[in-house]
């Protein structure tokens, strides 16, 4: 019997056949529906079968996390925050921005199964089982594809990036840059623009180099962003003292939220929304919330209560 088939049902409690039958439909096993994006256009978002998600946690935990992430990932690790992806970058000049395009659709079951080969990871049978269960197979496609909306996918395209992950942080080590990269999104900086010029190549080198996964650079999103402008990365405002900050225009949208809540003049997904923005401010400047408390009371605490407890 297979290893894995035996490590399921032990955690799980599920029989062999329950799990077999489950791993047979697993890549059919999705709800799909679309969400909007920030820059136009519809997202798909994938999410699995209830007892299909429970299989892919179980992985996470006992497989998935114990294999090596670059420490250059900065998203979906344990006691990591957008925090430490934009700190490296604090005290930096001028930043280079990079994504890619479909990035979690463009990494294969194929691509899994070559890593395991390499790095003799699994049995046969056993890669074949983790590709059912960590890919989706869309309508009329042969290809399995990683989705967005399952809990092994964030986890499992660090892990498949570390080639990648080695690569351009070599090159950026080599010319003075630090360099982050958030899901897909790439962060450089330097202290001189000259420094990152030939950054772009080397990304686009190393992504037609590795093995896997085979990514394609969104060029139209890549950005140069000089200290002379407002630097962001992922949501974190690098600020020319080398602070990071919420920014002056998201202070004055919480500052003017937690002063409506407190009057009572926020309707409950107002104020659910309210509290999330908190949430990211506490990640990103507590001492914000800090002063926030200073001028409203309670209302800061009142609001995050109060979502917790609908």
């Amino acid at each position: 019997m297979s290893d894995l088939i035996r490590l399921l049902s032990a955690e799980t409690g599920l029989s062999n056949s329950d799990l077999i039958r489950i791993i047979r439909t697993a890549p059919r096993r999705y709800k799909v529906f679309y969400i909007p994006k920030r820059t136009g256009g519809m997202r798909e978002i994938a999410q699995p079968a209830r007892e299909l998600k429970v299989l892919q946690r179980v992985l996470v935990g006992r497989l998935l996390g114990a294999l090596p992430v670059h420490d250059a990932a900065r998203a979906y690790r344990t006691g990591m925050s957008i925090r430490d992806n934009a700190a490296p970058h604090a005290g930096s000049g001028p930043i280079l921005k990079m994504d890619f395009r479909d990035f979690f659709p463009s990494i294969r079951s194929t691509d899994w199964q070559r890593y395991c080969r390499d790095h003799d990871i699994l049995s046969e049978e056993d890669r074949e089982i983790t590709s059912l269960i960590f890919f989706r197979r869309n309508k009329g496609e042969k290809i399995f594809r990683l989705s967005i909306g399952a809990p092994s996918s964030p986890v499992l395209s660090n892990v498949l990036m570390y080639d990648f992950d080695t690569q351009v942080s070599a090159e950026a080590e080599r010319r003075g840059i630090a360099y982050t990269r958030y899901a897909d999104d790439l962060t450089f900086s330097g202290q001189r623009a000259g420094m990152l010029k030939d950054m772009v190549g080397e990304v686009e080198k190393a992504a037609r180099k590795v093995k896997y996964p085979r990514l394609q650079v969104h060029g139209e999103k890549t950005t140069y962003i000089t200290a002379s402008r407002r630097r962001t990365v992922t949501g974190v405002t690098l600020a020319n003292d080398g602070a990071l900050s919420l920014g002056r225009d998201k202070k004055r949208l919480l500052s003017a939220g937690v002063h409506h809540a407190s009057l009572g003049k926020l309707s409950a997904e107002q104020m659910e929304e309210l509290a999330g923005q908190l949430a990211f401010a506490n990640v990103v400047e507590p001492e914000f919330l800090d002063r926030l408390r200073a001028k409203y009371g309670e209302a800061v605490d009142l609001v995050r209560r109060s979502v917790r407890s609908s």
